[in-house]
């Protein structure tokens, strides 16, 4: 009982491998890049939105204090009269 292992690979030269290799972590790194560059966009529409947001809460805060003002100077002018 003899067995026989016959191994029969096709193979490239190591040339046209190695370029393969290149240009498929060549893609993925570009990848990686637009990828990278969409999160930094997308951080930066956040932090944006977090400076309106804080504005606007400036804003509203101040417009509050406005309404107050007017308030009183209403019902002290109706105390007056």
């Amino acid at each position: 009982m003899s067995s026989q292992i016959n191994n029969n690979y096709t193979t490239a030269p190591t040339s046209l491998n190695n370029i393969d290799q290149a240009q498929v972590m060549k893609r993925e790194r570009e990848d990686w890049i637009r990828l990278y560059h969409k999160t930094l966009k997308g951080i930066e529409m956040m932090i944006n939105v977090q400076r309106i947001v804080k504005d606007l809460k400036k804003i509203a805060e101040e417009t509050n204090m406005m309404i107050t003002e007017m308030e009183e100077t209403i019902l002290m002018a109706s105390i007056n009269n």
